[in-house]
């Protein structure tokens, strides 16, 4: 199976690939999946339509093979899969694959992490929305503490991990803990990325009204804390970084709403039950786990998915309107993966 990298027609390569390895979560945070959709009689996939962990190695190969160097396992919750840290000795296995990092909740990690790290995971992304225990426990529908998430952290810390702490700030629901946040994640020297709120779905109940721009929390920040601009690592990362004048400590902003990066987008996804995504944004997503069952060969999967990838036009987010945002049927975060 050749090297064969590849464009999509606005010239953006294919160098990421975000796998969803569950549609399952033990959250139900309401801009992903709402309780009141996501109830305890809501049917999640049975196991035998989730790709195997053969069918994950074997994609990771045609997709390196294409151009792909970074790797993120994403959910749902990913720990919940059973045997997650032997999938990731699998994708690690392949030659050409230069990084993977896991992003979670963090409810899971003292119990998972150290088989994590031994197979060789060393970045983690963690979502945590507020300090406040109370506010947290709202926002995740679970009533679940703050206090959980922050104690694995630290555990994670402690067994090597790298780790960014991802906050998706909405207007009137949770700016308040801009500044906490920020000042707690600071003092560990843990990088805080500020995500605005994105009309992921349909049940999440977006609107521009509720979005807290890159710009708001930038002044606010900027109050309190001197900051200089961080130039990107590589073509096409997502979160615009700013350093801790006098510090190591960086915070991030994943700015999809208010300053779009759709031009230099080069992540693919791959949904649990194997549908392939050319967009977070996407109505519908093509199916590579039927031609998989179906007995094709390598080179013909490399030749369907490139195909796909390269018809790609996707720039939603620099197309988004009011309307666009009601009307469009998007797949949810959930399954999708974030």
């Amino acid at each position: 199976m050749g090297r064969r990298p590849l464009n999509d027609r606005l010239g953006r390569p294919i160098r990421d690939l975000r796998i969803s390895v569950t549609d399952r979560c033990n959250f139900r945070c309401s801009y992903c999946m709402p309780k009141e959709v996501f109830g305890d009689d809501y049917a999640f996939l049975p196991k035998q339509e989730l790709l195997s962990f053969e069918e994950i190695h074997r994609l990771t190969r045609i997709f390196v093979s294409m151009g792909v160097k970074k790797i993120r396992l994403t959910g749902g919750e990913p720990l919940l899969r059973r045997g997650l840290p032997e999938l990731v000795r699998q994708i690690l296995s392949v030659e050409g694959v230069e990084d993977v990092g896991l992003t979670t909740n963090g409810v899971l990690l003292k119990k998972h992490g150290p088989a994590l790290y031994e197979a060789g995971l060393r970045r983690l992304n963690i979502s945590l929305d507020a300090l406040d225990p109370v506010l947290f426990g709202k926002l995740n529908g679970r009533d679940l503490g703050s206090d959980t998430i922050l104690e694995n952290i630290d555990f994670a810390l402690k067994l090597g991990f790298e780790i960014k702490v991802n906050m998706v700030v909405q207007k009137g629901i949770n700016e308040s803990e801009i500044l906490p946040m920020a000042s707690y994640f600071k003092e560990r020297g843990i990088t805080l990325r500020y995500i605005e709120f994105m009309d992921v779905g349909t049940d999440n109940g977006w609107s521009f009204e509720k979005v807290v721009t890159k710009k708001e929390i930038f002044n606010l920040l900027q109050a309190e804390y001197d900051l200089e601009p961080v130039e990107e690592d590589y073509f096409g990362e997502v979160a615009k970084r700013y350093r801790y004048t006098g510090s190591d400590a960086q915070v991030g902003f994943i700015t999809s709403v208010s300053e779009s990066f759709c031009s230099s987008c080069t992540r693919a996804r791959l949904s649990s039950d194997g549908k392939f995504y050319n967009c977070l944004f996407a109505v519908e997503g093509f199916d590579i786990r039927q031609l998989i069952r179906d007995g094709v060969d390598n080179e013909e999967l490399l030749e369907a998915i490139s195909s796909v990838w390269e018809r790609r036009a996707d720039r939603y987010s620099d197309e988004r309107t009011e309307q666009t945002a009601k009307n469009r049927k998007k797949i949810g975060m959930s399954y999708i993966g974030g």
